[in-house]
Parts: C-alpha cells; sequence; structure tokens
C-alpha cells in the first residue's frame, strides 16, 4: 500500500519530471549543516515518484516497463529480419536507458524467455532449471512476427527524448493487443508492489472480442511451467486475492513417482531442495531424488519401501513447494502517470478500448494518406491531359511563380473535382513530373489507379464506421496466425484440502509414563503406544473420566491414572468409544457410546457427567465402531436375584460425547470383562468421487459410488483405453480423462468397440469381465497405442447399429445383437472383427432385452467372535470369588 505522503506527491507532480526546488541552505562557518526534514520531503519524493512511475511498475496501454520498452524500440532501430548480438542490442538500449547493462541484460532475457516478442538464437538459460543464459556476446536476438505485427508503429507512437537529450524514444509503445496480461509483470518499487500474473494468449483475444460484442468473461492464469491451479480465490486478480498452484506428479509405478510440470516461480532445484529438505524433518520418506530435466521437466522420486505413493503425493503437496500461494497485486501506471490498482478485467476492457483508439487512428492516418496520393493523382492526370505543360504562358513564364500562377489558373475549373485545397506545394510537385513519365502517361492507367484509391478510402470509411467490429476482425486474424503456438499449459481445477496430520510420516514413536504421568516420543525406555509424527494431536483418556486433546512434545506431563492415549484424528466420526461409567462414588452406572471429532486442544472434558468420584468401569476404542459384548458381575446384596447378566454394545445408540449415556445397572458393580467380540455397526461406508478434484471423499460430493465394504474396490477406465482398480480410500490420486468410475464388480460383463492397429485399423468387438490390477493400469485395446476405443458399455445385452462411410457409404447400416455376436473372453482377447468395409459411426441403440437388476451392496452381518478368556463360570463360584471364599472342591 502506498503511504499517504507519496500518493499526495505523486498526484500534485503528476507529469512533472523535474527535480525538487529545494536548495541545501548554505552554511556560513566552518560546520555544515544540512536541514534534514527538509531533505525527505522533497529528495525522497522525487526518488519515490521516480521508482514507481520510471522503474518497476509496468504502463497500463503497452504493459512494459521503461527498460523493456527501451530495449524493444532499440530492437525495432537495428531490426533488418537477421539476429543481432545480445550486446550490440544491449550498447543500443545504454542510449535510452541511464542504467547499466546488467539491468538491460537481465530484463532481455527475462523478455526472451516469455517466448512471445522475441526471437532467440543460442543458449538463453532454461526456466524450468534456473539456469542462466550464455554471456551476451555468445547468444542472438531478434523481434517475433508478433511483435513486429502488433508492437510498433512509429505514426501512432508519441515520443518523448531521452534522458540525454541526443535520441528520442517512445512515451509507450502503440501495442494492439493484451501484452500486460499475456506476460505478467512484477516489480517492487518504494512503497508499493505490483505482481501481475500471465494469462493466455488465446483466452486475451477471446476476452476481448467478448468485451467487443458486450459479452462476460472470465479469464484465470496461465503459467509457461504448466502445473495445475486452483482459482476459486482468484477474484479477478484485485489485492487480497490469492490461487494455489500445484506441481503435476505422476505415478510410475508404487514406488516411484515422477514431476512433470512445476509450479510458477519455482525451478526444478529449488523443488528438489524443498523435497530433501522436507524428507530431513521426517515428513517424507524418500530413497532418493534424480533430477533428469531436460527440454521437458522430470524429478524422479524413489519412495522408501513400505511407504504409500498417494500418501506421499499428498505429503509433497502439503510440505514441499509443489504446492505454492501465489497473491495478485494489478498495480499499473495509468494514462496520467500514476499507480492504479486495478482487477483483470478492468485492465483488459481498458487495453481493448485502447486498441480500439489505435486501430481507428491507423485508419484515419491511411485514409489521410490515401486522399493525399488521390489528390495528387487527380492533378496529376488533369495536368497531363490538359497539355498545361505545352502552353505557351507557360513556356513563356518569366519565374517560377508566373509557371505556377498559370497552372493554378489552368487548374480553376477543375478544384471542385479535388479532396481538398490545391496548394503551392502541390503545383511545385507538378513541376518536378519529368518527361520520361509524361511520355509513359497512359490514361486507363491512370483511371485505374484513381479508381483504386478511392475504393481504398470507401473501405476505410466502411472499417471506421463499423471500427469494433473491425477491432473484432483484428483480434480473430491474430488468434487465427498465433494461437496455435499457445495452448493452454497450466491446468484449471479445485484442490481437496490437505491435513498435514493425515499425510504426514510417522517418524517418531509414542510412549507414556504412566506412573509419573507423562508421555512423548523422547520417552524411549516406556511404555510403548503407537507410531506417530511430531505434528499430531494426542487423545487421552482418564480414569476419573476426564479427557483432552493435548499436542505431542518430546516430554510432557499430563497427570497420573491415564486410562487410555492414542493419536488423535480430527473430524473421524468412524472411532467409537465404548464406555461403562459410575456416577459420583455410589451412583448408578451407565453405558454410552461416542465419538471426539473436534475439540479444543489442552482443554478439558469429561465423558461423565461430572459428579465427584465417578469413575470408568469398561473402555474400549473401536476405530471402525466395533460393538463388543460385556458381561457384567454385580456385587451380591439382599433379596438381589440376578448377580450376572449380557449386555451387548450394539443395542446402544451412538450419541454425542456430551450425552448422559443410559443406565445399565443401578447396582454395584463387581466386574466387567469381554465376553465376545462384535462387528461395525456402522454399516459400509457411502464414497463420493468429485470430479473437480478427481478424489473420492466421504462427505457426498460429486458422483455417488455406493456403499463400501472392507474388501470392495473401484473400477477406473481412462479414455484411452486403460484401466485399473483401487481401495476406496480417501488419498488415492486419480489422473487423466476418467471414461468410468465406479464400485468393482467382478461379474459384470464388459463390451467394448474398439479400431485395431494391429488389424489395419479395421472395427473390432469384444466382451470380457474387468480383473482386479492394484492401482496397475491394464489395456483393453492391447499394446498399440494407436488403437482407439469407440464405446464401452456395461448394458447386459447391447445392440449396435454400424453406419457405414467413405466409398462404402452406399451400403445399408446393419445391427447386431452383441451376445448373439461374440462370447464372453478375457480383456486381453483380440475380439471379433465387426466388417473390413469404411464406418462412419458405430453406436449404442435401445436393447430388446434386459437383465433382472441385483443390489450388490449387501450389509454385513453382526459377527460375534469369543473373546480367547470369556469367563462363564458358575454363579455360586462368582459368589466364592467376590466374597473371597477359598474353595476345596
Amino acid at each position: 500500500m502506498i503511504p499517504e505522503d507519496i500518493e499526495d506527491f505523486i498526484e500534485s507532480s503528476a507529469g512533472d519530471k523535474e527535480h525538487s526546488e529545494y536548495k541545501v541552505p548554505e552554511s556560513t562557518d566552518g560546520d555544515s549543516r544540512h536541514v534534514l526534514s527538509g531533505m525527505y520531503k522533497d529528495w525522497f519524493m522525487d526518488y519515490a515518484s521516480y521508482v514507481i512511475t520510471d522503474r518497476a511498475v509496468p504502463h497500463i496501454n503497452d504493459g512494459l516497463k521503461p527498460v523493456q520498452r527501451r530495449i524493444l524500440h532499440a530492437m525495432k532501430r537495428k531490426d533488418d529480419g537477421r539476429y543481432n548480438k545480445v550486446a550490440n542490442i544491449v550498447g543500443e538500449t545504454m542510449q535510452f536507458h541511464p542504467h547499466g547493462d546488467q539491468s538491460i541484460g537481465g530484463a532481455l532475457v527475462q523478455l526472451g524467455q516469455k517466448d512471445l516478442l522475441i526471437d532467440c538464437q543460442g543458449n538463453w538459460g532454461n526456466i524450468l532449471t534456473g539456469d542462466g543464459a550464455a554471456a551476451p556476446r555468445y547468444i542472438e536476438a531478434r523481434l517475433s512476427k508478433f511483435a513486429l505485427d502488433v508492437v510498433f508503429n512509429p505514426k501512432t507512437t508519441n515520443w518523448k527524448l531521452s534522458y540525454d537529450g541526443r535520441n528520442k524514444e517512445p512515451i509507450t509503445l502503440p501495442v494492439k493487443y493484451p501484452l500486460l496480461l499475456a506476460q505478467g509483470g512484477e516489480g517492487i518499487a518504494v512503497g508499493l508492489q505490483s505482481k501481475v500474473l500471465p494469462h493466455n494468449f488465446n483466452e486475451l483475444l477471446d476476452a476481448s472480442i467478448a468485451y467487443l460484442k458486450g459479452e462476460t468473461f472470465v479469464l484465470y492464469p496461465d503459467f509457461q511451467t504448466g502445473g495445475s491451479i486452483d482459482v476459486s480465490r482468484y477474484n479477478d486478480g484485485e489485492r487480497g486475492g490469492a490461487v494455489k498452484v500445484r506441481a503435476k506428479i505422476n505415478k510410475i509405478d508404487n514406488k516411484t513417482l515422477a514431476i512433470t510440470e512445476v509450479p510458477f516461480g519455482r525451478t526444478t532445484a529449488t523443488l528438489t531442495e524443498s523435497i530433501l529438505k522436507a524428507n530431513d524433518k521426517g515428513k517424507i520418506k524418500i530413497r532418493k531424488v534424480d533430477d533428469m530435466t531436460a527440454k521437458q521437466a522430470e524429478i524422479v522420486i524413489h519412495l522408501a519401501p513400505g511407504v504409500s505413493s498417494d500418501k506421499t503425493i499428498d505429503a509433497l503437496y502439503a510440505f514441499t513447494d509443489c504446492e505454492i500461494s501465489i497473491s495478485p497485486n494489478c498495480c499499473v501506471i495509468d494514462e496520467e502517470n500514476k499507480p492504479q490498482f486495478l482487477t483483470v478485467s478492468k485492465i483488459l476492457k481498458h487495453i481493448t478500448d485502447h486498441t480500439v483508439r489505435l486501430l481507428k487512428l491507423e485508419l484515419e492516418i491511411q485514409k489521410q494518406e490515401l486522399l493525399e496520393s488521390l489528390h495528387f493523382a487527380s492533378l496529376e492526370k488533369i495536368f497531363i491531359e490538359e497539355r498545361i505543360y505545352k502552353d505557351k504562358e507557360f513556356e513563356n513564364a518569366k519565374d517560377m511563380d508566373m509557371a505556377l500562377a498559370h497552372i493554378d489558373q489552368r487548374l480553376e475549373p477543375f478544384k471542385p473535382q479535388f479532396v481538398r485545397e490545391v496548394l503551392r506545394d502541390d503545383l511545385l510537385r507538378l513541376m518536378e513530373i519529368k518527361m520520361g513519365r509524361i511520355l509513359k502517361f497512359n490514361k486507363d492507367k491512370a483511371d485505374e489507379l484513381i479508381a483504386s484509391y478511392k475504393s481504398q478510402i470507401a473501405t476505410i470509411d466502411s472499417h471506421i464506421e463499423h471500427i469494433v467490429a473491425y477491432t473484432i476482425d483484428w483480434f480473430s486474424r491474430l488468434k487465427d496466425k498465433y494461437g496455435k503456438d499457445h495452448p493452454r499449459m497450466t491446468e484449471i481445477r479445485s484442490f481437496d484440502t490437505i491435513e498435514a496430520a493425515k499425510v504426514v510420516e510417522a517418524n517418531e514413536k509414542l510412549y507414556v509414563n504412566r506412573e509419573e504421568g507423562f508421555i512423548g516420543y523422547g520417552l524411549k525406555k516406556d511404555e510403548y503406544i503407537c507410531n506417530c509424527s511430531d505434528i499430531d494431536d494426542v487423545i487421552i483418556f482418564y480414569k476419573d473420566g476426564k479427557y483432552k486433546i493435548v499436542k505431542i512434545s518430546e516430554k510432557m506431563f499430563v497427570g497420573k491414572n491415564i486410562l487410555y492415549l492414542n493419536v488423535f484424528k480430527r473430524n473421524d466420526n468412524r472411532t467409537i468409544y465404548n464406555v461403562i461409567y459410575r456416577d459420583g462414588k455410589a451412583g448408578y452406572s451407565y453405558i454410552k457410546r461416542f465419538s471426539v471429532t473436534g475439540v479444543t486442544r489442552d482443554k478439558e472434558y469429561d465423558l461423565s457427567q461430572g459428579t465427584d468420584g465417578s469413575r470408568v468401569l469398561y473402555f474400549s476404542a473401536n476405530p471402525n465402531g466395533e460393538a463388543e459384548t460385556v458381561k457384567v458381575i454385580l456385587k451380591p446384596k439382599p433379596r438381589q436375584k440376578l448377580l450376572v447378566f449380557d449386555k451387548k454394545f450394539r443395542e446402544v445408540a451412538i450419541k454425542g460425547r456430551a450425552s448422559m449415556g443410559n443406565i445399565l445397572t443401578k447396582a454395584d458393580i463387581h466386574k466387567i470383562s469381554l465376553k465376545t467380540k462384535g462387528g461395525s455397526t456402522l454399516g459400509g461406508r457411502q464414497v463420493w468421487f468429485d470430479r473437480d478434484v478427481l478424489r473420492v471423499n466421504y462427505d457426498g460430493r460429486g458422483d455417488y459410488l455406493g456403499e463400501f465394504f472392507a474388501d470392495d474396490l473401484i473400477l477406473v477406465v481412462q479414455g484411452n483405453g486403460e484401466f485399473y482398480t483401487t481401495n476406496f480410500d480417501s488419498s488415492n490420486h486419480y489422473q487423466g480423462e476418467i471414461r468410468v468410475i465406479e464400485k468393482f464388480d467382478p461379474n459384470k460383463v464388459w463390451t467394448a468397440a474398439l479400431f485395431d492397429a494391429d488389424q489395419q485399423g479395421f472395427p473390432y468387438l469384444k466382451r470380457f469381465l474387468f480383473e482386479t490390477s492394484n492401482h496397475k493400469p491394464q489395456a483393453i485395446l492391447g499394446e498399440n497405442a494407436a488403437s482407439k476405443l469407440i464405446l464401452l458399455t456395461e448394458t447386459a445385452y447391447p445392440r449396435l447399429e454400424v453406419v457405414f462411410g467413405g466409398h462404402d457409404s452406399f451400403r445399408e447400416a446393419f445391427i447386431i445383437d452383441v451376445e448373439e455376436f461374440i462370447a464372453v473372453k478375457g480383456f486381453k482377447a483380440k475380439g471379433k472383427r465387426i466388417t473390413t468395409f469404411e464406418t462412419a459411426s458405430i453406436t449404442e441403440i435401445e436393447p430388446t432385452r434386459f437383465s433382472e437388476t441385483e443390489d450388490g451392496n449387501v450389509p454385513q452381518p453382526d459377527i460375534d467372535i469369543e473373546a480367547d478368556e470369556a469367563d462363564e463360570k458358575p454363579v455360586d463360584e462368582l459368589l466364592d470369588e467376590i466374597t473371597g471364599q477359598q474353595r476345596l472342591f
């Protein structure tokens, strides 16, 4: 943000390029003193405004900083179609730029690496690896064809004197394209920063056309380095917005990952360094990293044994520069020479309007030139046809003035035909016509030339009258001519939020000292609990019913009487705690089931009713909502008939953690033991697939895939004919064009029609069952990459219509009943050829037979597994045990 004093200064001194009138006070004695307040107020303001307007911030009209503009102007002066040494270009630019050759050379290399305005030859560095360019004497450059078409026109350029007054340089170049948004720009000035992100060449042209047509448009960044971008908070490039950019990570196999595209502003070197740092900190576990980048980025990551590749991808996004956040700040210098903070849409609208004005000005200049040519062609025609040069008065004229007066007199009857008044300069041009031209004069050609001028003027008048349509045509021609060289490189998609605690590698071990009340990963000699990471939270339950969440550390005191502790997973509603507790010292016993999804760290909670003397009698943590059966043994009392009973936890509803629970018994409990283990009461897991982020989830986002149990799989079929199966873990990554994604049914018969490249490209038909592949892609089209999938259907009894084309289009279409045409075979089978004739289309039509639909998702029954040490003692033995009596027999 610009400080108010700088802003006020800029407004008060807009357009004033002179230094302030402040003078250092003269000292009359030997002690020299300066008034610093005056020096700061005036000199610093001069410096600040100079840096903002003349160095760091691009201009809105041409999208260039002064050094970039001077480089392009110098290159245009030297342009002859051939390459020039960069050292010579730098030297030429120094006539206009009052700074060193290093700043000019660096700016020139950056312009060249954007691959838009400058045609480069030699080693210009690598934006992927961060390698610098060769020395200026070894590399060459020239203006690109696009730059020559779009950037320059001396007739519409406003000029000013260079810093030393010896040359003229452009104030801004007449760029007829949204160059600022195409190249982007970044600069740091005094009190403000500018960061305009680059956008796609073709999308900018489409947006300009849409704006001129009065249609809405949306622009999103596009980067040369590729990757993917989440623009949900881009906010049209306004201050306060942000975008997330990710590298493209591919799975070569379950033990190897490859980064093939890097985030904007990062290089393979910085990316590799961030990966190695994350590995050193234990956030990820990798064996080694190889940077094999050449023309394309390629960082190969070899995983450590036993490490999940999908989890590692998430960890790379969470802990390395594979995912970064960029905050745009569209600050530009406007036409009043002041800095302005604008949105991308406003910048594009301004540049488009500016292009309309430039094109109109070019047309008006061109029209004026044609009018001048038409005017002189008419004069010349009359001068020669009327043989004015043969008049005696003309031949006998004593001086030039008399000759010109005679010509002007003879032209008097024809003056209404001229497009403007005949001036003395016009008559002087007639006097310069050579006799050879007069002798070769041809009336028909002269009339044809005049008619051509009039036709061109009429065309220009039409363009000026319909200047908006002319500008739309201009943008369309640019897209047709150059658009194919600038495809979108960055994929626009939504990113799912990666929780660092879920993807970090378990680089530590959790220990507890129950006697002293300490926990941590530094207590190596105490009781081991589980693996953990150094950013995990730990949930701790105490015997009095209290529980809390704490941040893990090397060693910390949490209190004695620890009943249970483990790594806490926030928002985990699958882990269910089964509890029986006594309310107070002599209260009733309650039974409850609950989950802990989210609580405040270090705050103490109570699973009981909070009564003093409460105590947990039975506790179990169940990661998938399992419900066991327990045996409850009561303390005997007079007239008490029931001494032992069983209780099934699945009969107890799962409620909130603050619920009191159900009364289990009003009698005193002697002992509770596990009788049988139980199955999950939560049923299968409902799974959805979100096509925006290409991930499965359990939150109801996207396409519903079904209810999944432990051994169920997901089938994925890609557009290239490859398929694979995965589990339904939410950390799985799915890439490429997904044609089919659904719950895998090993008994479902699929039908595929394909062009087989190994069989002269004839269409083939096959029926098959997909097989499990454990994330490994399998091809239903064979090994030839040129084979093409026509259609894929899961219809039980499909019917296909084959329409012939080309030379065989006269043949009548026919219908195939697939079940009768071919039997079910393996997915690797070649299949059966449909025809040898040329086909126009093969499409599925309505079947005539249908199969009975069956529900494949059968809920799992409750499974009771006998406990290893179930207490099945007779009642009299239990009484002796409770009272302490010793049995003799």
